[in-house]
This record gives C-alpha cells, sequence and structure tokens, in this order.
C-alpha cells in the first residue's frame, strides 16, 4: 500500500520559507479536513482562553527521494495563560509528497504499553520532537510505524508520562484538495480530569520521515520529486470548541 501525500524536501534542512499563511478561511471556522476517520467521543465545549497558534515548518533531504518534515507549532494566548487543551491535531500535507509505511516495519501499541518503546523492532521508529509544557518543560516523543485497527498511521509516544497517541492516515476532504492530499488525524482522547482544567502545550515539534533500503535502493516513509514551493497546515480543535489552522509555504530547490 502506497500512501501518496505530502513531505519536505531540499538540499539540507530547509530554512528559506515563506511567511505563515492566514489561517484558511479568516473569520470563519475552518472545515474539518479528515472527518471520516476514528472518531473522538463527544464533550461539550468549556470556558477557556482563545489560542493564539503559529506553524512553521523545515524540510530536510536524505538520500535518494527521502525527506524528513518537521512541524513546529507554537501556542499561547493574549492574556499569557495557559492555551486550552487540544482534542485533535490534523497533520496536512503538500500534494507532491507521498507516503510508504509499507516499506518499514511496524511497532503495535500493546507492545509499548507492555514492554515500552525499546521493545519495538528496529527501524519500526520513523520520527519523534520535543513537547513543551506552559511552564517550560520539555519531553522527549517518539513516533513509530503501525497500524489503527485496518488503517495505516503512526503511534505518537511519550516515554515520561506513558501517554500513547494514535494518528491515521486519511485522505483529505475536498475543500483541502487543491494543494493537500493526506493528512495525519491525531485525537487526543478524553481524560478523567475536566476539560478545563487539562494542561495545553506551549509548542510541539514532530518530525516525520526515515530512510531504509529496498532491493538496495534507498526508500523513504517519506519522498518527494518535486523542488520549489510545498505548502503544509495543522488543523486543530480545542476544548473551548476553538478550530485553527495556521499554514505554511517553505521553498525548496
Amino acid at each position: 500500500m502506497r500512501l501518496r501525500a505530502l513531505l519536505l524536501v531540499t538540499a539540507a534542512t530547509i530554512t528559506t520559507a515563506l511567511p505563515a499563511a492566514v489561517p484558511a478561511g479568516a473569520g470563519t471556522t475552518p472545515p474539518d479536513p479528515a472527518p471520516g476517520g476514528p472518531q473522538r467521543p463527544y464533550e461539550p465545549d468549556v470556558n477557556g482562553p482563545q489560542n493564539l497558534d503559529t506553524l512553521s515548518v523545515s524540510v530536510t533531504r536524505h538520500a535518494g527521494r527521502s525527506v524528513t518534515v518537521g512541524f513546529d507549532r507554537r501556542s499561547r494566548t493574549a492574556s499569557g495563560v495557559m492555551p486550552a487543551a487540544p482534542r485533535r491535531f490534523v497533520f496536512l500535507f503538500d500534494r507532491s509528497l507521498t507516503f510508504h509505511p509499507e516499506a518499514f516495519p511496524t511497532c503495535a501499541r500493546s507492545v509499548i504499553e507492555t514492554s515500552g518503546p525499546d521493545a519495538c523492532p528496529a527501524g519500526s521508529r520513523i520520527g519523534g520532537g520535543i513537547g513543551t509544557a506552559y511552564d517550560g518543560r520539555e519531553s522527549p516523543v517518539l513516533a513509530f510505524n503501525t497500524w489503527v485497527g485496518a488503517l495505516r498511521g503512526l503511534l505518537v509516544v511519550l516515554p515520561e508520562s506513558g501517554v500513547v497517541l494514535e494518528q491515521t492516515f486519511e485522505r483529505v476532504s475536498g475543500p483541502y484538495r487543491d494543494r493537500y492530499r493526506w493528512a495525519l488525524d491525531e485525537i487526543v482522547p478524553p481524560t478523567p480530569a475536566p476539560p478545563e482544567q487539562r494542561a495545553g502545550t506551549s509548542r510541539f515539534r514532530l518530525s516525520f520521515g526515515a530512510t531504509t533500503r529496498d532491493r538496495g535502493r534507498p526508500v523513504g516513509f517519506v519522498e518527494t520529486t518535486r523542488g520549489g514551493k510545498l505548502g503544509f497546515g495543522l488543523w486543530s480543535e480545542f476544548v473551548t470548541g476553538q478550530v485553527v489552522l495556521p499554514e505554511w509555504q517553505t521553498l525548496t530547490p
């Protein structure tokens, strides 16, 4: 199964990028880019601050067509209080990118929950990053290739807290198909804590990309053959019901 979607490309980490785009549909609620995937349990909206989110994306080229895409999301509030907690994140990738999860081993959620991420098969980790709490504490983040039911996806693991989040590959909905093709849809499940008391993050960095070899040639988890301008987005929904969509365009050779 070849997932054709988005990713980044450049001749080293690309730092030449265009300014972040105005969120889609300024003044309106950006529509759901992946409404057909797994559904989060319903919770009513709660009162809370309005999050002010920004996004930047870096691109790194590896062997062959392989690339790594690094999302860097920052969140704050106008009053300086802790940002509202998330319900969902949907990572959106340029139409020119292709994903190849079939070329990499997978790790089951049960393996991580029973024995920890070090027990995952070699080569199944395809990304990672850092999460930054409101008080400035940083925590590592790991990403593993997996199946979520019958869907290809990723497991996003926060080893220090034991949290495991699931992302599923999904085709984007109609309003987004002019610039994106595939999305990674991450649901943040409800916890026993009241929504208004759940922690929001000030920043998280999460990259997607790894390289393996198949019949002697390099194969990337994310690949591209295109240079020029690539676009990315991060549709985000919070416990207050607020939805934002910061977008970013990166210039590549």
